[in-house]
């Protein structure tokens, strides 16, 4: 049987860490270096399809939710040092529970699915996004209300046709440029003076994923745990070598 070429799940999270690593990176040492969080736009829509795949394949959803609560929890501190240069920062909460309630939405569509009735499940889809509006607004997760749709724009559109490749361009470009897209730069091309949204980057990020064959690639226990603890340790680390750095 002809092996499936492409990018497995193992180089996608590789990836999506190295390009949050660039948006950070920006956020905290090189606030000079623009291109650096131009790639880092590119780190939360892999991740928020990992999440959706991560999701659809998982044999415990609930252990599957513990992990990302237990996480977002460790998380707090790191991010809102970054954030707020304090162990307290209620103005911004980390990407963990982003996605956490990317999950919980993901769950309550499944429970109505599984009931076989459309007006429930039609009834229950519209419930959840309106939800996911309102809960991403006041709880001021990352991205924000747009965040929680990432995730469940890659659950309702994950098979691999023109409806889906279609809906993924143009839900990516609604989510970041539309209702994420506050920075713009000035381009010049041609002599044509027009302006595109810092966000609009993150549309760059369908080509990893188009390119994901479905497989897990190299899976130990051991490099789950290191996907999951990257987030926080590499926000503490961060923020001590910024403390060192601006002493």
């Amino acid at each position: 049987m002809k092996e499936k070429t492409g990018i497995d799940s193992f180089i996608l999270h590789i990836l999506a860490m190295t390009f949050m690593l660039c948006d950070h990176l920006w956020a905290t040492l090189f606030p000079g270096q623009e291109w650096l969080t131009c790639v880092g736009r590119l780190a939360f829509p892999i991740f928020a399809f990992m999440i959706a795949e991560g999701y659809a394949h998982t044999s415990n959803v609930k252990k599957y939710m513990e992990r990302l609560f237990v996480f977002a929890l460790i998380s707090e501190i790191p991010f809102n040092l970054i954030m707020g240069s304090s162990l307290v920062y209620p103005f911004h909460q980390n990407v963990l529970w982003t996605f956490l309630l990317g999950v919980l939405s993901m769950q309550i569509i499944e429970k109505a699915r599984k009931t076989e009735k459309k007006w429930l499940l039609v009834l229950t889809i519209v419930f959840v996004i309106l939800g996911d509006y309102i809960l991403g607004t006041l709880t001021m997760v990352d991205y924000n209300a747009a965040g929680v749709l990432t995730v469940l724009l890659f659950y309702f559109f994950r098979t691999k046709n023109w409806v889906s490749l279609a809906a993924q361009v143009a839900g990516l470009f609604y989510l970041n440029v539309i209702m994420l897209g506050d920075l713009y730069y000035p381009v010049t091309i041609l002599g044509h003076e027009f302006e595109i949204a810092q966000q609009s980057f993150a549309l760059l990020a369908l080509i990893p994923i188009w390119l994901y064959n479905g497989k897990q690639g190299y899976h130990k226990k051991w490099f789950q745990y290191f996907c999951y603890a990257f987030y926080p340790v590499h926000l503490l680390l961060l923020y001590l070598i910024w403390q060192w750095w601006i002493r």
